[in-house]
C-alpha cells in the first residue's frame, strides 16, 4: 500500500491530542516578520502591539512570548477552520506523547465543535470520564464553575479539564436528548491510550480499533496484519469492526484496512487539495478478508479515518453499518515544527468518498441501521448496537 504520509487531523483531545503530519521547521517570529514586510498595511497590528506594551497596567503579567503567541494564535484562528491551530510549546509537547500512544493524566476524552460550541466526541475506554458517564455528543457547558462560552478555544478548555491523577474536576454538561444540564464529579487518572483490541464473540471476529494511531504507522499495521493473520489462520468468516469513538489517525492505516476487505480495484478515496486537484485511492487486487461478512459500528464519535474506512466499505457494498451517525470530519492536516517547539497544524487536504462526496458535518456517514445507545443503554450495561451487528452475522 502506497504510504502518503499525512495524518488526519483527529480532534482536539483531552486524550490523543491531535493527528497529522509534518511538513518544515521555521521560526514563528521571523515567519511573522517577513509576513510584516510583505504586508504594509498591517501597521495598525504594530500601533496595537506598542499601546499594550507601553500602556497595559499590570505589565508584569504579561511577556514577550504571550504576546508572540497571542497574536499567531489570532491570525491561525481568524481562517475560521477549528481543525487549522497553532499550538505553543507546552500543547506541542502534550500531542506529540499522547500521539504517541504514551500515558497522561486527565479523564481520558477527545473533544471538538459543533456550532462554536465545545462538545465530547468520544470518551476513551476505560477511562475516568467514561466511567463518570460523559457521552459523545455531550455539550462542555461549564468547568468547575467556569463558563465555557460559544467559540472558546478548545486547547484553553482542555487545560482547565486536565490535571494530575487523584484530582477532582467538576464538568457541567448537556447530554444529547437532555433539557436540563447535569454536574459531574470526575477523579482524573493516568490515562494509557490504546489502539486495537481483538476478541472472539462465538464464531464472529470482533476487532475494537480505538484509534488509526500508535507509536508508528508501522507498528499500527504490524499489529493489524497479526490480528487479520489470525482470522484466516482459524477460518473466521463472520467479522465485526468496532470504529465507535474511534477520531481518526493515520489515513493510510484506514486504506491499508480497506484494503484487506476488497477484491478488486476499487476506490477507497480521493483526496482533493485548495485547487480542486484530485488523487485516487484505489484498492490492490485481492485482499486478505475479501470472503469475509462484516459489519461496521460507528457513532458520533467516529471521525476522519473512521469515516472513510466505514464510508468506502459501505460505498463498495463491503460492509453493513450500525450504530449512530458519524461525527462528519474529512479534512487532513499537515504539522510545520518550529525551532521553539511550537507547532502549525493546518487544513490542507479534503477527504472524499468513493462517490466524490465530501464528508462534513452536514455530511457524515449514516448508518445502514441507525440504533440509538441511550444512557439508560449505558447504565444498565447493555449495548443494543452491538447486539445487532451479531444479530446480522448470525
Amino acid at each position: 500500500m502506497k504510504s502518503f504520509g499525512v495524518i488526519i487531523l483527529a480532534v482536539c483531545m483531552l486524550a490523543i491530542g491531535f493527528t497529522a503530519g509534518k511538513l518544515t521547521k521555521s521560526d514563528p517570529f521571523k515567519s511573522l516578520q517577513s509576513l510584516v514586510s510583505e504586508q504594509p498595511d498591517l501597521s495598525l497590528f504594530w500601533s496595537v502591539w506598542d499601546v499594550m506594551q507601553s500602556d497595559f497596567v499590570n505589565p508584569e503579567d504579561i511577556t514577550i512570548e504571550d504576546m508572540q503567541y497571542g497574536a499567531i494564535k489570532g491570525l491561525v484562528d481568524a481562517y475560521g477552520d477549528p481543525a487549522t491551530i497553532f499550538l505553543t510549546p507546552e500543547e506541542t509537547e502534550s500531542f506529540n506523547s499522547t500521539n504517541e500512544g504514551k500515558y497522561f493524566e486527565g479523564i481520558g476524552a477527545e473533544l471538538g465543535y459543533e456550532d462554536n460550541n465545545i462538545i465530547v466526541v468520544s470518551p476513551i475506554d476505560g477511562s475516568p470520564a467514561k466511567a463518570a458517564g460523559i457521552r459523545p455528543g455531550d455539550y462542555i457547558l461549564a468547568v468547575d464553575g467556569e463558563e465555557i462560552h460559544r467559540g472558546a478555544n478548545i486547547y484553553e478548555v482542555v487545560n482547565l479539564i486536565r490535571g494530575e491523577a487523584g484530582t477532582v474536576v467538576i464538568l457541567t454538561v448537556l447530554h444529547k436528548g437532555d433539557m436540563q444540564s447535569s454536574e459531574i464529579e470526575i477523579t482524573r487518572g493516568e490515562i494509557t491510550v490504546p489502539s486495537m483490541s481483538f476478541e472472539y464473540k462465538e464464531d464472529i471476529a470482533y476487532i475494537d480499533i480505538a484509534r488509526f494511531t500508535d507509536s508508528s504507522y508501522v507498528s499500527w499495521i504490524r499489529a493489524w496484519d497479526k490480528v487479520v493473520d489470525e482470522i484466516n489462520e482459524n477460518g473466521t468468516k463472520k467479522i465485526i469492526i468496532d470504529l465507535r469513538g474511534n477520531p481518526g489517525g493515520y489515513f493510510d492505516a484506514a486504506v491499508y484496512v480497506a484494503d484487506d476487505f476488497l477484491s478488486g480495484t476499487q476506490t477507497i478515496s480521493f483526496q482533493e487539495d485548495g485547487k480542486g486537484k484530485k488523487h485516487t485511492f484505489s484498492s490492490k487486487k485481492g485482499g486478505d478478508l475479501t470472503d469475509a461478512k462484516l459489519v461496521i459500528l460507528v457513532d458520533a464519535g467516529s471521525a476522519s479515518a473512521s469515516e472513510i474506512l466505514s464510508g468506502a466499505l459501505s460505498q463498495n457494498e463491503r460492509a453493513i453499518v450500525v450504530g449512530e451517525s458519524t461525527y462528519g470530519k474529512g479534512t487532513a492536516q499537515a504539522i510545520e515544527n518550529f525551532t521553539d517547539g511550537s507547532s502549525l497544524h493546518v487544513t490542507v487536504f479534503k477527504w472524499l468518498l468513493p462517490d466524490e462526496s465530501w464528508i462534513n458535518r452536514d455530511n457524515p456517514i449514516v448508518p445502514d441501521f441507525e440504533i440509538e445507545f441511550t444512557t439508560e443503554d449505558f447504565t444498565n450495561g447493555e449495548d443494543p448496537q452491538l447486539e445487532k451487528a451479531l444479530e446480522l452475522l448470525k
